[in-house]
């Protein structure tokens, strides 16, 4: 299969290498990676805060920059729910019937990795090595605007040498939430105590997630507690192998 891949804003600009595990990890199950050059920033931000107007080209260029394509992967459970529920949306709000019937089609053959892996594909070992003790948080747009349901746990049990281990009180918000972390500081700070304290109290090497935006928040006040536990992205677990290929 001929697969593009949706990099997203925050891969793209702070963590390439999760945008690179996801072609290596896409390319070793056999299928042929592109990266259309014309893709920006999805638009999920401008809606979130109150510019929906503002994403609309945003939304055009999506569109046109992924037309044709196959099928649309993104390690990122936001950006993935941002084209799914929002983009058709977008567009019939300010009148283009065209843009969101595209827009529809586009989202029908989206996916998020995890569910590209385990839907699609039909693989829930991705044949990786990772040999570490790890536990997982579900992040709130794949959990609740995805559902990807326990699709993650799934493939992380096929993990040579991963030893996974339940995140307490997992379902809840690590407390980033985009600029909500930022417009309500106190509150995400005192949710991503909880959350800290709940990846703790495993006594994970490990922290990972299905997108980046999550992980830069939680991994952000583990740094700061030294407390030795590092975040890394589900797709890089994945990607991982005996080799190192």
């Amino acid at each position: 299969m001929r697969v593009a891949l949706f990099v997203t804003c925050l891969v793209d600009g702070l963590y390439p290498q999760v945008g690179r595990a996801t072609v290596r990890l896409l390319e070793r199950l056999g299928h042929e990676v592109v990266v259309p050059p014309a893709q920006t920033c999805c638009g999920q931000m401008h809606i979130n805060t109150g510019y929906p107007r503002l994403a609309l080209p945003l939304v055009r260029n999506h569109v046109a920059a992924f037309a044709g394509c196959e099928a649309v992967v993104a390690p990122s459970g936001s950006c993935t729910a941002s084209v799914r529920h929002q983009h058709a949306e977008v567009a019939r709000r300010y009148g283009d019937a065209a843009l969101a019937e595209a827009a529809e089609a586009l989202a029908a053959r989206t996916y998020e990795l995890s569910e590209f892996l385990v839907d699609v594909l039909g693989v829930t070992d991705v044949g990786a090595y990772y040999p570490q003790r790890v536990t997982y948080h579900p992040t709130c747009h794949s959990l609740r605007l995805l559902r990807v349901g326990d699709r993650p746990l799934r493939l992380l049990r096929h993990v040579a040498g991963l030893d996974l281990v339940e995140l307490p009180d997992a379902e809840v918000c690590c407390g980033f939430g985009g600029t909500f972390a930022v417009k309500n500081a106190d509150v995400s700070t005192a949710m991503l105590a909880d959350k800290m304290r709940g990846v703790l109290a495993t006594r994970a090497e490990v922290c990972t997630a299905g997108d980046s935006s999550c992980l830069m928040h939680i991994g952000g006040g583990l740094s700061r507690l030294n407390a030795g536990t590092r975040t890394v992205h589900l797709a890089e677990i994945l990607a991982s192998t005996r080799d190192g290929r």
